[in-house]
This record gives structure tokens, C-alpha cells and sequence, in this order.
């Protein structure tokens, strides 16, 4: 299998800027400023302007702007099979609603491994797009958060429709 050389592109948002990496014509990578296991930068590939990169853009602006609660994106999720699986129930997680480490276990059908869906939880590669903030401690508290629980909480009160002030600088 060829695969072709990732690519990236920064765009902003009201929670700072975002690094968004292509790979084969699908968005393989979302990362924020500070982000806890955010892979090198020279890993990223070139800074440029792909369709693909565009569209993502266009698809963030839509959410950010209150206008788009499910992204259409094509995703490579790079990662082993059971973490796979939790991006994957990841997207099942409705907008504005939050699941706990345990019920994601559950969902999965490993009732057991909720510590172990925590971790691939925090490494997941697209945030905000792939939601892993949309999932709490089993008391709803917030827990880990690759980007942050200022982030985690200002995401999770966006979707609720709570009145929000802009992040960037915060998170620049």
C-alpha cells in the first residue's frame, strides 16, 4: 500500500489555534497548542493548502459558529484496533451530551476497561471532530483532557449553548 506524505495547515478557532495534518486525501491529525501527546512537528509533513484541509476548515467554522453538530469528514485514524474502537464509539456520542469512561467500556463491550478506554481516549488524533471531550468521570466530573480541562469545559458548555468567550488567546 503507497500511502503519501502527511501535510498540515493552522487554522484559528475560539479555542485556539488548531493544527490540522492530511494523509492520503483524510485528515489524520487535530491538535491544539500544548496538547498532551501531540506528535512532533516535523512529523506534519509541509505547511500548505490542500482541498481536504480546506474542507475540514470549512466544517470547523460551521461547528464554531453554532451551525454544525456532526462533521462529514474523511478520517484515517491511525491507531490499534482497540483504540480504534473507541475513536469509532467516540462518534456515536451525540452533541451536547457526554458519556462516562465506564458507559464507553460498556458500549464496547468490555465492561472492564474503563481505565484502558481512558487511555485511548487521550490519544485519540483528531480532537474536537472525534469528541473525546464529550466523555466525564463516571460521577460527571471533568477528567483528563489532551488539551487541556479549560478546553474540555469550554467545548462541553459551547455544545450545551451556554454564552462563550473566546479562548485563542488563552491557548495560543
Amino acid at each position: 500500500m503507497v500511502t503519501s506524505a502527511p501535510a498540515h495547515t493552522v487554522v484559528d478557532s475560539p479555542c485556539g489555534p488548531l493544527t490540522l495534518v492530511a494523509r492520503d486525501g483524510a485528515l489524520a491529525g487535530l491538535y491544539m497548542h500544548g496538547q498532551r501527546h501531540r506528535p512532533a512537528q516535523e512529523s506534519f509533513g509541509p505547511r500548505t493548502r490542500l482541498p481536504v484541509l480546506a474542507r475540514v476548515a470549512e466544517q470547523l467554522d460551521a461547528y464554531f459558529a453554532g451551525d454544525l453538530t456532526r462533521f462529514d469528514l474523511d478520517l484515517s485514524l491511525d491507531g490499534t484496533a482497540f483504540q480504534r474502537s473507541v475513536w469509532a464509539g467516540l462518534l456515536t456520542i451525540p452533541y451536547g451530551m457526554t458519556v462516562s469512561y465506564r458507559e464507553l467500556a460498556e458500549q464496547l463491550g468490555q465492561p472492564g476497561a474503563s481505565r484502558a478506554v481512558g487511555l485511548a481516549n487521550g490519544r485519540n488524533p483528531i480532537g474536537i471532530i472525534v469528541p473525546c471531550h464529550r466523555v466525564v468521570g463516571a460521577n460527571g466530573s471533568l477528567t483528563g483532557y489532551g488539551g487541556g480541562l479549560d478546553r474540555k469545559r469550554w467545548l462541553l458548555e459551547f455544545e450545551r449553548g451556554a454564552q462563550q468567550t473566546v479562548l485563542g488567546d488563552a491557548f495560543a
